[in-house]
């Protein structure tokens, strides 16, 4: 690792946040503490929440963690499209008798609350996903002492990230779970993505700050090739879902290797932004049908994401998951943590010696 990174964590691997309950203070904070950084996801929680949270996971460890936040999204949003979908979903609300959530809610998610919260009581490293802060906040940060990631995904993501002042990126490849870090939600120019190698490839040569791959890593086999590849750390998210700390639902955390589940896609069908999850019955009969409209289709699914949970019913779950999901083990965070270095250190050691024979 590089630059403050050194100062961060004893190993290159970072606990991707996600949000909506996985990444919680118990996650964290078994991650730092077995020399990983561990993150909160701040993503639809409120300011006191993550303050709380944050209080949490200091009464847990000492070492170093971070907390992500969504950037605010400007929704274009065709209100038409919306009650199309709307009414496609009348049939789910019925099936799990509960209604379909309001979707006149303010699309900033709390951003400059929760600003407040991480500057009034700075936090080791602050990271950002759907778009990049202003320099004005990203200095501020700094003044702050707290450490900032943008996350990218594509080059030209990585280039601004870098002149509006982040100290580093996080280049997401197509191949990680939950939903796309794109600045722009355009239908119109969407396509699959890059894929995690060429994608740390291409920004490695755009930008001079560090970078932190993310995109299906499981092993630490495929740390030792992202970090070869030019990035200075690995974030990993699935494969920290399992277990026994993360707050993922338990429906989903057997869903990563359940046979049922055999493919991840992008889809919008549950919030209205791409996002790569396992593909169950939701997301193959309204996927197609879901419109562009972050984070209108978010709150109207969200009552029935949770009917679902609560009825053991994982086809109406959001599965989030990276393509390399059927890889996942279900070990304590400090025990993953450990089996990843030994497994990085191992491929290292393989390269060295095959280079010198």
């Amino acid at each position: 690792m590089s630059s403050a990174l050194t100062d961060l964590c004893r190993y290159p691997i970072v606990q991707a946040p996600m949000a909506g309950g996985p990444s919680c203070p118990q996650l964290a904070a078994a991650v730092s503490e077995a020399g990983g950084l561990g993150f909160l996801a701040a993503g639809y929680r409120t300011a006191d929440g993550i303050r709380d949270e944050i209080d949490q996971v200091r009464g847990l460890t000492g070492q170093p963690f971070g907390v992500n936040l969504f950037m605010p999204q400007q929704s274009h949003t065709d209100p038409a499209a919306l009650d199309v979908y709307r009414r496609r979903l009348t049939g789910e609300a019925a099936w799990y008798e509960t209604p379909l959530g309001d979707t006149d809610v303010p699309g900033d998610d709390g951003y400059e609350d929760k600003l407040a919260v991480l500057l009034d009581a700075p936090v080791p490293v602050v990271s950002f996903t759907f778009g990049c802060p202003s320099r004005d906040t990203l200095d501020a940060f700094a003044a702050a002492g707290t450490y900032t990631v943008v996350t990218v995904t594509s080059p030209e993501e990585a280039q601004a990230a870098q002149w509006a002042g982040a100290d580093a990126v996080c280049a997401q490849g197509t191949e990680a779970g939950g939903h796309r870090s794109t600045f722009q939600d355009d239908p119109a120019t969407e396509d699959g993505g890059t894929g995690l190698l060429s994608l740390v490839t291409q920004v490695r040569e755009t930008v001079q700050i560090p970078v932190v791959a993310a995109g299906g890593l499981m092993r630490g086999s495929q740390i030792a090739a992202v970090l070869a590849a030019g990035a200075d750390a690995a974030q990993l998210g699935t494969a920290f879902l399992p277990c026994p700390e993360s707050g993922a639902h338990v429906l989903h955390k057997k869903a990563l290797t359940n046979p049922l589940f055999v493919r991840t896609t992008l889809t919008r069908a549950f919030s209205g932004r791409p996002a790569r999850g396992l593909v169950n019955r939701f997301v193959r009969e309204h996927g197609p049908y879901a419109p562009a409209a972050y984070p209108q289709v978010h709150h109207m699914t969200s009552v029935l994401r949770k009917a679902a949970a609560k009825a053991g019913d994982a086809q109406g779950m959001a599965l989030w998951a990276g393509q390399g999901h059927r890889m996942a083990r279900e070990l304590p965070a400090a025990r993953l943590v450990r089996l990843l270095a030994e497994e990085l250190d191992a491929a290292r050691t393989a390269v060295s010696t095959r280079s010198t024979q």
